[in-house]
């Protein structure tokens, strides 16, 4: 049945905000609107425009016969700016400090109005950058790495420390925690990553960053490379073994000052925008 221009332009920009990144021909939605290839490209334009002053993502246009157009989610510095100034404001919190310096996130992880913002802030550091899986260690960096990897519209695959029958043949590694000076372990499914993957690691919380790195370790282990790491808080630690990472907040508890605790924005403006 043939769909007038203003049904089409809702139900096209639902299905591209539904399907990011993954390229979407002109004929598909002529056939799906019984509409002709020239009205498409106009309410395409329509759409691209729109996106672009709501700092909603990218529409970007492939040419050629194979070609069509692909959604990438992003968000606008300004957004990104008030969005992390109101997590500043929920974080900065005296109750939510708990012992070693960690900071109690669980119950803003668990909303879905702070998951979505979160993803397309972190994602929008790799908009041209090609990437075939989020990884993040269990269990409180699970909902963020899943918001994630919905607006990459790849899998996300978790680590455990330790092996679960459940999960079948298992790579394992020994990582040096950079707190405690612990050695650890986890282990990540065979199945759960395809050799030579590009993986985008994501955390809830990083002090030292022993456990990022030994995921980054899991990654080699599956000849992958990793493509960057992002963590939604990183806090003040006196040994940082890795310098090469996004936040979204800085935590700063136990001040010599007296103060519980001090949030301020992270270093993601300097790594997404600059």
């Amino acid at each position: 049945m043939k769909t007038r221009r203003s049904d089409r332009l809702v139900d096209m920009a639902r299905y591209l905000l539904e399907h990011p990144r993954q390229l979407i021909s002109l004929s598909f939605f002529a056939q799906r609107y019984e509409s002709a290839k020239s009205s498409i490209s106009e309410d395409l334009s329509i759409i691209k425009r729109t996106f672009d002053e709501r700092g909603t993502g990218l529409l970007h246009t492939v040419p050629g016969a194979a070609g069509g157009v692909r959604f990438i989610s992003a968000m606008s510095q300004t957004e990104a700016q008030e969005f992390v100034a109101g997590l500043c404001t929920m974080v900065a919190d005296e109750t939510r400090v708990l012992p070693g310096g960690y900071v109690y996130l669980s119950d803003i992880l668990g909303r879905p109005d702070i998951l979505r913002p979160a993803g397309r802030l972190i994602t929008s550091q790799y908009l041209d950058c090609e990437i075939d899986a989020v990884m993040t260690a269990a269990t409180k960096g699970i909902p963020l790495a899943q918001a994630v990897a919905e607006e990459l519209n790849v899998p996300f695959v978790i680590v455990r420390d330790d092996a679960k029958v459940t999960e079948g043949p298992m790579v394992s590694v020994n990582y040096l925690t950079g707190s405690s000076k612990r050695v650890e372990k986890m282990a990540l499914s065979r199945r759960s990553l395809k050799p030579g993957a590009r993986v985008l690691i994501v955390d809830d919380f990083m002090k030292a960053g022993g456990t990022i790195q030994g995921m980054q370790t899991l990654v080699h282990e599956f000849d992958g490379t990793v493509v960057g790491t992002a963590v939604f808080a990183e806090g003040r630690s006196t040994v940082r073994l890795l310098d090469n990472f996004t936040s979204l907040l800085h935590v700063e508890t136990n001040l010599a000052s007296g103060e519980p605790i001090r949030v301020n924005p992270g270093n993601f403006e300097q790594k997404i925008y600059q």
